[in-house]
């Protein structure tokens, strides 16, 4: 079931679930702004995201960062955990090293506090690179701080275009990577990070052939991090598995009522 083909309940299809999408804030100045306004708080957000929400059959909305995460969820079906900077590396115990990047830590709150919520609220969440990394923080893993470009795979590597297969996942069976993509598929690669220890209830889905850890789901299916970038591919089955499992979620509630 995607967005384009989702089931009918008594005779009408769901409305389009509601996306919040996730960025990052900067300043004014990032975007030109005139003299006493670039240091004004600035949102921002990758355009891809919410485009292909909205191809896969979603309404996108951008969350600000200094929401109430328990208070959005409540209006929303569903939540994409954006890429970004590094999570702060004291969330699982340990201090920065010489290769974090600049951390901020009240996206770090909001971000592990919608996951969490999402979770208890039954909603799927789809979290991209940084975002599967914050699954993982949230759900209390850790993290490979630092991967050298050159070594393994090379993910870290910022030489290919953003939407070129670097290179190949296996997946494992019976998983949602599995089902969407098949046992064997090639991914763009753009992190430093990886996941080192998997947070309680979550599972690897999806390994590089140098071992790192590419996907990993939550034990109920309704929660799903990528390390890759699927929002550049021009549509891509993660974002259709997120909207089908917010239609399904809500086609069950529904029925239940």
């Amino acid at each position: 079931m995607t967005g384009a083909n989702v089931e009918e309940l008594n005779g009408r299809k769901p409305a389009k679930p509601l996306v919040g999408v996730t960025g990052r804030r900067g300043t004014g100045a990032v975007i030109g702004a005139p003299l006493g306004f670039q240091d004004a708080p600035l949102e921002m957000y990758l355009s891809e995201y919410a485009t292909s929400v909205q191809q896969a059959g979603g309404i996108a909305v951008h969350l600000p960062i200094d929401g109430d995460a328990a208070e959005l969820v409540s209006r929303l079906d569903a939540v994409v955990i954006a890429g970004g900077e590094d999570v702060d590396p004291r969330r699982y115990g340990e201090a920065p090293g010489p290769h974090t990047t600049r951390i901020d830590p009240l996206r770090d709150e909001f971000e592990i506090g919608l996951v969490l919520a999402a979770i208890d609220a039954g909603i799927p969440v789809l979290g991209v690179c940084r975002g599967l990394q914050v699954i993982n923080v949230a759900l209390g893993g850790s993290l490979v701080q630092h991967l050298e470009i050159g070594a393994g795979e090379s993910h870290a590597s910022y030489a290919y275009p953003r939407a070129h297969r670097t290179h190949a996942v296996d997946a494992e069976p019976g998983t949602v990577v599995e089902r969407l993509y098949g046992t064997r598929f090639r991914v763009n690669s753009f992190h430093h990070q990886a996941v080192h220890r998997l947070g309680e209830g979550l599972r690897a889905s999806g390994t590089a052939d140098d071992g790192v850890i590419e996907s990993i789901e939550y034990r109920d299916e309704t929660v799903l991090g990528v390390q890759w970038h699927p929002e550049t591919f021009g549509g891509d089955a993660a974002f259709d598995w997120l909207i089908a499992t917010a239609i399904a979620i809500r086609i069950h509630e529904r029925a239940a009522a």
